[in-house]
């Protein structure tokens, strides 16, 4: 009996579906339909109407005549994943009476890892800004201090793709409150500050939470990118020209190069490319220039320029020893190593 009620149940189904699929069911196959249909001829409207109403459902966009770069170039090899400089998860930095940490991850990252730091410290928060990436603290007492002291944290994104640098501003309170000074008041408890929570943050840096509201405000692109122009290929660097020319000195030096002499005041090194100094870069290159025993650019001089193209940005490109132009595979592949040695 229920084998019998199973198969009219089946058999039932089978003729249900002549109803809804078919050309003559609920769901005709339009697909066959479609390839088999005739192109109509346009729309005749009369003269005196307009036609601005009949739109194409599906228009078709404009095909350029060539798809043809403006220059022509090869495609830059990609920068080795780990560069020598982040190497260490975290690193305080200086220049000009100015220090921050250099913290090898995303703003995203780092934005959390700074407010654990200061609830497990016990400090209050006041105030917040993940779209400039602000903590200010509460007034709060050190043991060995007169005046109560708050500090403002600023997680900016790092030079490099994924890397965040963390500044720290230091204020005595006075009579009355005031707003942020330009510089700490203590220049002491601001290095202090900074090294407790780069210590943190080097010890926490294997279980670091991700903060949606800082990842979405703050980019982790970096500040730094290769872009191709018709002329040359040259490095964007988006710094003043002060801490730029810093970085791209420490930078230079990390990326086997030799410096043989500089100008500052015209943004220039002259530099002689050694090629990698021991076996661990060696595979790279390998794999980059096919497998020879040495670079062959190796003992090559250039010149590295630094242009100043605005207040925070500056413009680097490399050139031959006289000043002339590199090939542009060689301008790639060199540049790609400078970029990822820069932070």
């Amino acid at each position: 009996m229920i084998r019998l009620v199973v198969s009219m149940l089946l058999l039932g189904s089978l003729f249900g579906c002549s109803r809804f699929f078919g050309e003559d069911g609920l769901f005709p196959d339009n697909a066959g339909r479609y390839q088999t249909a005739p192109e109509l001829a346009p729309m005749d409207v009369p003269p005196h109407l307009s036609t601005e109403a009949i739109q194409p459902d599906y228009p078709v966009p404009p095909v350029a005549e060539s798809a043809q770069l403006a220059a022509q170039f090869e495609t830059p090899r990609p920068t080795p994943l780990t560069a020598n400089n982040l190497a260490d998860s975290v690193r305080i930095q200086s220049l000009s009476g100015e220090r921050w940490a250099l913290v090898n991850v995303a703003p995203g990252q780092l934005w959390p890892q700074v407010r654990t730091f200061l609830t497990t410290s016990g400090i209050g928060v006041a105030a917040v800004d993940a779209e400039a990436g602000l903590i200010d603290t509460q007034w709060f007492k050190l043991e060995d201090q007169e005046l109560a002291v708050r500090f403002r944290f600023r997680v900016d994104t790092g030079v490099q793709r994924n890397t965040s640098e963390l500044h720290v501003l230091q204020q005595n309170r006075s009579v009355e409150d005031v707003s942020w000074p330009p510089e700490s008041d203590d220049r002491d408890l601001e290095r202090k500050m900074l090294q407790d929570v780069s210590q943190y943050l080097a010890n926490s840096a294997d279980t670091a939470p991700i903060s949606m509201m800082a990842d979405r405000a703050m980019s982790d692109s970096g500040r730094i990118t290769l872009e191709d122009t018709e002329a040359e290929t040259r490095i964007r660097l988006t710094l003043r020209f002060d801490r730029a020319w810093a970085s791209v000195v420490k930078g230079t030096e990390d990326a086997d190069f030799v410096i043989d002499d500089r100008d500052r005041s015209e943004g220039l090194l002259y530099v002689t490319f050694v090629g990698p100094q021991d076996d661990e870069d060696s595979g790279w290159f390998d794999w980059l220039w096919g497998g020879e025993d040495e670079h062959p650019l190796a003992g090559h001089q250039y010149q590295i320029h630094l242009d100043r193209a605005g207040d925070e940005l500056t413009l680097i490109t490399l050139r031959g020893p006289d000043g002339g132009a590199v090939d542009r595979r060689d301008q790639q592949a060199l540049l790609t190593i400078l970029r990822g040695n820069i932070t």
